[in-house]
């Protein structure tokens, strides 16, 4: 056979081993292919020809035959073959035979090398989408570094590697600004596919405001999250402002909240530096709901808190001249310590507690007085007779 049918076989597993794709199915996809050029090129009278078979093979490249089943009567001349043009062909076949019929066409190697090569580019490119999106869906919920491409109204663009990110403009941190070449500390929303045709690289959003964000950067900075001996149980964030974050210690000899910060502080300003100065409030996790939600509000101090828990409320009282500290500005320290702990809280100051308090005695008393009048009991002065 001639010599450009032996490179479409071989360029077929050369391209297979090196973009480590399955050649089989790399050959499936091109007969299939071929199939629809023949058919394409070979109507009968605006009939689609479907009983066709295409093969490739290195010693007689691109064949196609058309399937005939042997028959006593032909009534279907695009189906069935008579027993005796089948026995001319070969002297075996019976009726119910199925006869396969040479009708290659003579320019098909020409055809066949355009179609080859046609789905082999299309192939490979799906192939490297694949590869790509089954990398970076692995980083969905994790940290990436991006170099902003270019800044768009609605988005920005970043290069994250082998694929684009995308930031959208609801994904600032507010106030903050970015400029081709800048390098940003991503977190990954999600990891799309462009589509069934795969016409594009996979789609891979990505956050500056999501909570998931500072965790992770913790987990970068801090050893002993990454080891697992202290946890982050919680985090609450209003990005570019604030965030509080609930850390707990597995071993009694590491305090938590100490090495986040770590030593001078080190490791909780290389967080702070990459969120552009946003505030972080480290907090202690406690299993006792009093106990933590007194932590979350730091740096006020509690004075006491009473909870309920049935209806998960919690009231909290604090000294009067920290009422102000307590709910923060615009109500952001209590907003966020409510988050924070699952909890609603409700802040009071200690004069205002104790007015509640006296209030509520005096309703107390009230409904007693009322309660013995009720049943005939005389009243002197408020006082009952002996």
């Amino acid at each position: 056979m001639s010599e450009p049918k032996i490179d479409l076989m071989e360029a077929i597993s050369l391209l297979a081993r090196e973009k480590d794709m399955n050649e089989e199915v790399l050959i499936d996809t091109i007969e299939e292919a071929l199939k629809a050029a023949y058919r394409r090129n070979n109507r009968q009278s605006g009939a689609v020809i479907q009983n066709l078979v295409v093969r490739l093979s290195r010693k007689e490249g691109a064949q196609v035959f058309l399937r005939k089943v042997v028959a006593d009567e032909v009534e279907e001349p695009d189906m069935q073959i008579s027993l005796e043009k089948a026995l001319a062909i070969n002297p075996n076949y019976h009726v119910g035979d199925i006869v396969e019929i040479d009708v290659t066409p003579d320019n098909f190697g020409r055809v066949a090398a355009q179609t080859a090569k046609q789905m082999l580019v299309q192939k490979i490119r799906e192939a490297e989408r694949g590869k790509i999106y089954d990398e970076y869906i692995e980083k969905e919920n994790e940290i990436l570094t991006g170099i902003v491409q270019r800044v768009e109204p609605k988005a920005t663009y970043l290069e994250l590697g082998r694929t684009e990110g995308i930031m959208e403009s609801s994904e600032y941190i507010p106030g903050e600004s970015y400029r081709d070449g800048d390098h940003l500390k991503v977190y990954v929303l999600k990891v799309r596919r462009s589509g069934s045709d795969y016409q594009r690289a996979p789609q891979v959003y990505v956050s500056r405001i999501h909570p998931g964000l500072v965790r992770r950067l913790f987990e970068m900075e801090v050893p002993e999250i990454a080891t697992g001996v202290v946890q982050i149980r919680s985090t609450a964030r209003e990005a570019g402002s604030r965030t509080k974050i609930a850390v707990y210690s597995m071993d009694p000899m590491i305090d938590p909240v100490g090495a986040c910060v770590g030593p001078r502080g080190s490791r909780v300003e290389k967080v702070v530096s990459e969120l552009r100065n946003e505030k972080i409030d480290i907090i202690k996790w406690s299993p006792d709901p009093a106990e933590f939600v007194a932590n979350a509000l730091n740096p006020a101090h509690v004075v006491s808190v009473f909870i309920s828990d049935e209806e998960k409320i919690c009231r909290v009282v604090v000294p009067d001249m920290q009422l102000s500290l307590a709910i923060g500005k615009e109500g952001q320290n209590a907003r966020l310590a409510a988050k924070l702990t699952g909890w609603k809280i409700d802040i009071k100051s200690q004069s205002q507690f104790d007015e509640l308090i006296q209030q509520q005695a005096y309703q107390d008393q009230a409904m007693m007085d009322q309660a013995f009048l009720d049943e005939g009991y005389p009243m002197d002065d408020g006082r009952l007779n002996d």
